[in-house]
């Protein structure tokens, strides 16, 4: 007779993937320097995408990548359009129906202007009024944080495949709000843009993979595979390779 243990190891995603030959990632394509999609060759490249790369070449199995957007990325775990996402911020509300792997990097959220307007921001404060609109995309955790911390602004939520930072460089918005990382990113890409000068950046959030919730199996391997490539520095440099610095 199997024992509980046994049945789940049976049942669990990861025997399904050593079974196929194949890891399924769920990816959104739109967060540089974490993944980024070739239009013309439907290919990916990033952080998270060497991250993924690296799991299944130790799972000893092919990555298929999974198109995702932000809005229907916990959607595409519960219903397991694939195994594993990319780098996603630590969210309670995500954590309610989907699992996380312990985290591996380390983000905070900074506020981006066109470089004309920076005169205006000096802090988070000075983007808190009724004339500023403020952007965010649909089922980000920027378009929670926006709302938290600009009550009396005006809130431009737009769906992807648009992004937040393209409202701003049409100039249909004042501000957006987006990781340290992406905004470092964004800033060297067009010159137009800013970050503002803020105090202290908002909200350090832990980065992990979302996975299964019920499957017990696939989180342990999972868990077990971040700390060992943590410990031997896998995380840190991939992060240097590409301009990466963690809190």
């Amino acid at each position: 007779m199997l024992s509980i243990g046994n049945v789940a190891a049976e049942t669990s995603r990861l025997k399904e993937i050593l079974d196929s030959g194949v890891l399924k990632v769920g990816t959104t394509g739109d967060w540089n320097p974490m993944t980024v999609k070739d239009p013309t060759t439907n290919s990916y490249k990033g952080f998270d995408i060497d991250i993924t790369t690296e799991l299944a070449k130790d799972l000893g199995v092919k990555v298929e990548y999974v198109a995702a957007d932000w809005k229907t990325l916990v959607n595409g775990i519960t219903t397991n359009k694939y195994d594993i996402t990319g780098s996603a911020s630590l969210n309670m509300s995500r954590a309610k129906v989907a699992g996380y792997s312990q985290p591996y990097f380390y983000l905070a959220f900074v506020p981006v202007v066109q470089k004309k307007s920076l005169s205006k921001f000096n802090d988070w404060d000075d983007i808190d009024k009724s004339d500023v609109k403020v952007a965010a995309t649909l089922g980000t955790v920027q378009e929670k944080m926006v709302k938290d911390f600009f009550p009396n602004a005006e809130h431009i939520v737009i769906e992807a495949p648009a992004r937040d930072f393209q409202e701003l460089l049409a100039r249909r918005a004042d501000v957006s709000v987006t990781s340290n990382v992406e905004a470092a990113t964004l800033v060297k890409r067009f010159k137009q843009l800013a970050i503002v000068p803020v105090k202290e950046a908002r909200k350090p959030t832990p980065i992990s993979m979302l996975l299964p919730q019920d499957d017990q199996v696939w989180i342990n391997y999972i868990n077990h595979w971040v700390e060992l490539k943590k410990t031997q520095g896998f995380f840190q440099e991939t992060a240097e390779k590409w301009g990466l610095k963690s809190l």
